[in-house]
């Protein structure tokens, strides 16, 4: 005689869950359920019988329902004759699946207006004990909507590999319960307990370097469509995790610069930002989008060679022609380890292709529609050896009506827009940082350097290597100048505005030095603006 196979079905989101339930039913299932799941059973006329036949009626307000001996026995009993012979003598079936979705937890948390005691009426202790109990008697467990039809699909097709299949989503429900029993810790803990939690997203050859293998990327299902989960190979080999590291700063970036521009301008341009080891090398915004490539492999022809490259606007052929060729010697093609856009046009994926297929192409529409809101205001966490630490994004964005926006001297609109490039640059690379703009271009960035000084004469001299005229050019720096002796290296050299921030026991020094030499200085205060990056 075939076993009766049961399904346990309680659910708080219940779109979807009468047809999922109606194919059960239509496999020979029989579905245990309590409450508002079975009365939306009973009302789309779906045969349900209710778990209070087997443990009693639900207790202390609907609080206990599935919490009983029986519905657990039913779980965790193990496919032998002798457990089977115990459920049979207590007339308690053999649960086979557990389908549950918790309360909405963390929805609540987030609510604005959520209290403690909002709080512990969604804090769910049925659904997680479920799962969990389903997932130790290796049941099919079915915490996520999603996987419904995967699930119905699998059953229908004879359960091929029932242990791999059961294993996936023994791990995913069990991954679920601990997001959510850590949410509730941060909760209650206001920030003193926390943890970090993803899903294997990308697999990759090794890490930074060749020995550091195996090397992971997970994500964290935030749903931004920003985050890496959100960028999709079209060609090429997949990404390494140093390229997945690049893109992640590109994003940084090019998401800076388009803020920059919706909050002064109102308007985002066409813009292009290049990478190699995270910092941007090139960098550039227009009207026209060939300008734009144009100026973001002037900025450093050199650096850009084997870079990233991240474009807010589609790739077509003109496009593509204009990467691989403008400033290059007659029948040679630049080499880039990869491309991000919105869209490439079909014509143009075998145009981009590069010998071994080390050119990624990678698209993310939502690239096209970057403005204020595109900024990551996710939390920030950094590996420490033995824990980590946590801080909020980077989120500063200029506003030059800022009325703690200090200026002496107003530069003009061209240099204001320069400025705005030259600021999202400086703040997305590696401090200490000085970096330099002029038309529309970045023309020299000084990273990662240990005296403010160095920023500005590193910005000098690889703006000169690249045979730039500094004449002109704006200047951002991430910090402020403790001394004098930088603003005179750019000063020197051709550099006509500065946005800095204010808080040096020099300042006055500082701005008396512009002042004199003609040199149009924005300062924010450093408690508001500061720029550190990757520090």
């Amino acid at each position: 005689m075939k076993k009766a196979k049961y399904a346990l079905i309680s659910v708080f989101d219940k779109a979807g869950i009468v047809e999922f339930a109606r194919e059960l039913v239509a496999l020979g299932w029989t579905i245990l359920s309590s409450g508002g799941t079975a009365k939306v059973l009973r009302e789309a006329g779906i045969g349900v019988t209710d778990v209070a036949t087997m443990v009693g009626k639900p207790i202390l307000g609907h609080r206990v329902v599935t919490l009983s001996r029986e519905i657990h026995a039913g779980l965790l009993a193990r496919p032998i004759a002798e457990d089977l012979a115990e459920l049979e003598a207590e007339a308690i079936p053999f649960i086979d699946m557990v389908v549950n979705d918790m309360y909405p937890l963390q929805s609540e948390i987030a609510r604005p207006e959520s209290t403690p005691e909002s709080v512990i009426e969604k804090t769910d202790i049925g659904g997680p004990t479920l799962l969990r109990s389903a997932a130790k008697g290796r049941r099919i467990v079915v915490c996520d909507a999603f996987d419904r039809q995967r699930v119905i699909r699998w059953l229908k097709d004879g359960e091929p590999d029932r242990e791999a299949f059961i294993t996936k989503l023994v791990a995913k429900a069990e991954f679920t319960v601990a997001k959510y029993v850590m949410a509730s810790a941060q909760y209650h803990s206001s920030g003193g307990y926390d943890g970090v939690f993803g899903k294997q997203f990308a697999m990759c050859k090794y890490g930074e370097n060749a020995s550091q293998t195996p090397a992971v990327v997970y994500t964290t299902g935030s749903g931004d469509p920003m985050a890496v989960d959100s960028f999709e190979l079209v060609a090429g080999t997949a990404p390494s995790s140093n390229n997945w590291c690049d893109i992640d700063r590109l994003v940084q970036t090019i998401t800076h610069i388009a803020a920059s521009f919706d909050v002064n301008r109102g308007i985002v341009p066409r813009v292009a930002v290049a990478v190699k080891h995270g910092n941007p090398c090139g960098a550039a915004f227009s009207g026209s989008p060939e300008a734009v490539i144009w100026r973001v492999v002037d900025g450093d022809p050199l650096a850009i060679f084997g870079g990233f490259l991240m474009l807010n606007f589609p790739v077509t052929a003109e496009i593509a022609e204009t990467i691989l060729t403008h400033g290059m010697p007659e029948g040679a093609r630049r080499l880039l380890d990869g491309i991000v856009a919105p869209s490439f046009d079909d014509d143009t994926i075998d145009q981009l292709k590069r010998k071994g297929d080390k050119c990624r192409l990678m698209v993310n529409p939502a690239l096209e529609k970057l403005n204020r809101r595109s900024l990551d205001t996710a939390t920030r966490f950094r590996y420490l050896r033995g824990g980590f630490s946590t801080q909020p994004n980077y989120l500063y964005v200029p506003d030059f009506n800022d009325p703690e926006l200090k200026k002496y001297g107003q530069a003009t609109p061209v240099q204001e827009s320069d400025l705005l490039l030259a600021i999202a640059v400086c703040h997305t690379s590696n401090s200490n940082t000085v970096t330099l703009v002029k038309d529309e271009m970045l023309i020299g960035d000084g990273v990662g350097q240990q005296a403010r000084v160095y920023g500005a004469r590193l910005a000098i001299t690889r703006a000169r290597s690249c045979k730039h005229d500094i004449q002109g050019a704006v200047a951002a720096s991430d910090s402020f100048f403790p001394e004098t002796d930088g603003v005179i290296a750019l000063e020197r050299a051709g550099v006509k505005a500065v946005f800095t921030t204010s808080g040096s026991v020099r300042d006055k020094k500082v701005i008396k030095y512009c002042q004199d030499k003609g040199i149009v200085l924005y300062m924010i205060p450093d408690s508001k603006g500061r720029g550190f990056f990757g520090h």
